[in-house]
């Protein structure tokens, strides 16, 4: 072991090591492109719900939605965790010709896609009789049911094929395929399938096609780095089947959990309330989602990392990575939920009068996403430390209270209802969540730069929202005058000396020019011993 392993070792929680605060540095300068894959997945995510939503009509776009969210949640029940332990696993192995990676791709990918086909097979035999009950849409709602069951080998594949490439390649290559390749050919298949008067069997089709591209790009970037082409082995020992799976079947179910979020609440609200409702829904979902592309954005790039560090037992390193990039998250991700819950009404407005009627919805979501995001990625903390058992609980704790108040609430209050259940396992699952992190690191995970960062972005973004609704309402006119009140700040703040020290500092840093002495100096400033 080096004598920077032992530094970020010893170091107590009021001390950050030159370690902790390098670590912290090289995992948002490369959370940079993860942040910049999101943005581009969220562009193009919210450009195909508009393309769903304008094409099809409420009912057309609910029956699109459950039918995503069948091949979501079961392709993500049939990838057994098996992404995630190959992020956690990976970064342990070495690759190349001579190394030991390759031989996780046998046991990684064997058991997730066999039962992807026959899930996909069962399902396409019970279409007839899912049918009518997900969807009331006769012969329709069944071939849609059954394609949705026939693609879910497809997307285990793709999922399972991205991790590699996230933990082989340099993270621009996932990023292209994942947050470019796959979410830009979306809007651009079904808007196509939509003006040519296809139905939504058709647009399905074309929201699936892109995940054979995928593929076989994902198949191209990972045969060199594992050394496929240079006499790797790919025969898997039995300590390969056991280390690997012992992590992944408790992440199998909290998988399935995390993966399909909004989509339980589109398959209860069109099975309870019906499709418009789930149409309605899946546009509020949408939103919600896009504010935490930031998060996702983060947590891609930074996994490996964290599960390098805290395999070195680095738990210092490991909570100074995940403070640093909660800053971040948070002051991308808080003006955007902030704005949905007062301009709900507003963004709704963008897919068409019918939508409003989620504006509640928005508000209420909105406002436990601000839980999630303030927290920061404290879920990959467990799961890349190997706590993979907490993780399930924590996952499964919010389900539990999602579907029972879902199951309450919908059938009278729809869309709303719908909302509050899924808000409240939101928010009961990211605090149980955060509670077991703090626990198994010891480490302190919210620091005074977090704080400070939280209380200016609510006073900031508040003033805005406020001038917004004296002016122009809660609709897209108090939206617009929010927004231009929010931007004009930004580039008053921008003109500041101290901010724009603080600013010219950040990406000197971001860039790696800073010395370790240095940046570890300036981390010791806001450590609990400091304040």
């Amino acid at each position: 072991m080096t004598a920077g392993t032992h530094s970020a070792v010893d170091s107590g929680p009021d001390e950050p090591s030159v370690d902790a605060t390098a670590a912290a540095r090289r995992g948002v300068r490369t959370g940079l492109a993860g942040l910049a894959g999101a943005a581009a997945n969220g562009l193009f995510g919210f450009l195909l719900v508009v393309v769903i939503t304008r094409g099809y009509g409420t009912v057309g776009s609910g029956a699109f939605f459950t039918a995503v969210g069948i091949v979501t949640v079961t392709a993500a029940v049939c990838t057994l965790g098996a992404e995630t332990a190959l992020i956690w696993l990976l970064p342990r192995r070495r690759l190349g010709g001579r190394g030991d990676a390759a031989r996780v791709l046998p046991v990684a990918l064997l058991p997730p896609l066999v039962a992807a086909v026959v899930v996909g097979l069962v399902g396409v035999v019970a279409a007839g009789a899912l049918g009518p009950r997900l969807l009331n849409t006769g012969e329709g709602g069944t071939s849609l049911i059954a394609v949705s069951f026939a693609a879910v080998p497809l997307v285990v594949a793709m999922t399972l094929l991205l991790a590699v490439v996230r933990c082989v390649r340099p993270i621009r290559a996932y990023v292209g395929v994942q947050s470019v390749l796959v979410p830009l050919a979306r809007p651009v298949l079904v808007g196509l399938a939509a003006v040519a008067g296809g139905g939504v069997l058709v647009g399905l089709t074309g929201w699936l096609l892109p995940a054979v591209f995928a593929v076989l790009v994902c198949l191209a970037l990972v045969v060199g780095p594992l050394g496929v082409r240079r006499g790797a082995a790919l025969r898997p020992e039995r300590a390969d089947w056991s280390a690997f799976w012992r992590f992944a079947l408790p992440r199998a179910a909290s998988a399935a959990i995390d993966a399909s979020a909004v989509w339980v609440g589109v398959l209860l609200t069109s099975m309870l309330a019906g499709p418009a409702d789930a149409g309605v829904f899946g546009a509020v979902g949408r939103y919600i989602l896009a504010g935490q592309l930031a998060m996702h954005g983060l947590r891609v790039a930074v996994s490996p990392q964290l599960s390098r560090l805290l395999g070195r037992s680095e738990r210092a390193a490991a909570a100074a990575v995940h403070r640093q990039l909660t800053v971040w998250v948070l002051m991308l991700s808080w003006p955007v939920y902030l704005l949905l819950a007062v301009f709900g009404l507003g963004f709704l407005e963008l897919f068409g009068p019918e939508f409003t009627s989620g504006a509640t919805a928005v508000t209420v979501l909105a406002l436990a996403m601000l839980v999630n995001t303030g927290l920061g990625n404290v879920q990959s903390l467990l799961l890349m430390g190997g706590r993979s058992g907490l993780h399930l609980t924590t996952t499964v704790t919010g389900l539990l209270v999602t579907v029972s108040l879902g199951l309450w609430l919908i059938p009278g209050h729809g869309v709303t209802g719908a909302a509050v259940a899924w808000a409240a396992g939101i928010a009961i699952e990211n605090l149980t969540a955060f509670g077991c992190a703090r626990a198994v690191l010891g480490q302190p995970l919210v620091d005074a730069a977090l704080l400070r960062a939280a209380a200016g972005v609510v006073v900031g973004v508040s003033a805005a929202a406020l001038a917004g609704v004296i002016v122009g309402g809660r609709g897209l006119p108090g939206l617009v005058v929010a927004l231009g009140v929010l931007a004009a700040g930004c580039v008053g703040l921008s003109t500041m000396p101290d901010v724009r020290w603080f600013i010219r500092v950040t990406m000197r840093q971001l860039r790696g020019d800073i010395e370790a002495e240095s940046a570890a100096a300036g981390a010791t400033s806001t450590s609990p011993k400091g304040r």
